[in-house]
């Protein structure tokens, strides 16, 4: 998968969004290389494949980079040091309060467009336009948003107009999926069932299958957002409580597996710019000594 990152080594912070951006496309990355059908029409991004179906595999392998768990275990600094869990807590005190606002925020994009779309012909004017923004703004979020829906690229883009929504049905996708995999087996980070599972329901039939057949054949219930809805109904202390405990059950566990950092994917990867090889796993050794000489690269050319 080809993808840009935004992350710039001097910005202090960018890292995260460049591990959001990586885990998210490895998602696609993931998708499309599984996908066992007679023919590759079964994986190509096009109809009757689905931005929500795309979008699911790729949101919910980003969505693990938030989780205390995940955290305890693989954000650790240069100097090999683990996020302290005041750091993770002073996260969630100031992310989640707020996610029903980025809720919104979705939702007001496929609404406007909608309406935009049922407008008569001879209505539709600059003038009209921006004034029906403003309104679903009003009416879904609250008040005028500070991204102005005028400003969502996706809208101003033919090729993406009616497009949006399937962000939505995805979130909603990621939320059920993550609800079932917790029901299950009671913990998703390092799950090995959850690869098994998603290439079995999401991956392998490509676009053989509509998106909310899928996500009814994984989770066994239709598609809704209730497991969405759950998540933003808990109150800071309890999602607090029960991100702690995940936490502290991630901790142990690395301590009683030691210090090995020993990652086989079974498989050769190079790390290419143009013509220049800048880590590769069949010279370097391993997986994570590539990803070392990788890490270096970026410090000498970038770093200031």
């Amino acid at each position: 998968t080809h993808f840009t990152s935004l992350a710039d080594p001097s910005a202090v912070g960018s890292g995260y969004t460049a591990l959001t951006t990586l885990m998210h496309e490895a998602g696609h990355a993931a998708h499309f290389a599984n996908i066992e059908m007679p023919s590759p029409l079964f994986s190509q991004e096009r109809s009757p494949t689905s931005v929500a179906y795309a979008e699911l595999q790729s949101m919910f392998l980003d969505s693990l980079v938030g989780d205390a768990d995940w955290m305890a275990k693989y954000a650790i600094s240069r100097d090999g040091e683990v996020i302290p869990w005041d750091l993770v807590a002073d996260q969630i005190k100031a992310t989640h309060p707020y996610k029903v606002f980025a809720l919104r925020a979705m939702l007001a994009v496929p609404y406007f467009e909608k309406a935009l779309y049922e407008m008569a012909e001879e209505d539709v004017t600059a003038e009209s336009i921006k004034a029906l923004a403003d309104k679903v703004e009003k009416d879904i979020q609250g008040g005028l948003s500070p991204r102005p829906l005028l400003s969502v690229p996706h809208i101003l883009s033919d090729e993406a107009s009616c497009y949006y929504h399937g962000y939505v049905l995805a979130e909603m996708g990621v939320h059920q999926t993550r609800e079932f995999v917790q029901e299950r087996d009671g913990f998703l980070s390092d799950n090995p069932k959850i690869g098994t599972t998603l290439a079995d329901a999401y991956w392998k039939p490509g676009n053989s299958e509509p998106f909310l057949q899928l996500v009814e054949n994984l989770t066994g219930a239709p598609l809704t957002g209730q497991a969405w809805v759950n998540e933003l109904k808990q109150s800071v202390e309890d999602v607090l409580k029960e991100e702690k405990v995940k936490y502290d059950a991630k901790r142990a566990e690395c301590a009683d597996d030691g210090a090995s950092n020993d990652i086989d994917l079974d498989m050769r990867i190079r790390i290419v710019d143009g013509d220049d090889v800048l880590a590769d796993t069949s010279k370097d050794g391993s997986f994570l000594a590539s990803c070392k000489v990788f890490e270096e690269y970026v410090q000498n050319r970038f770093a200031k």
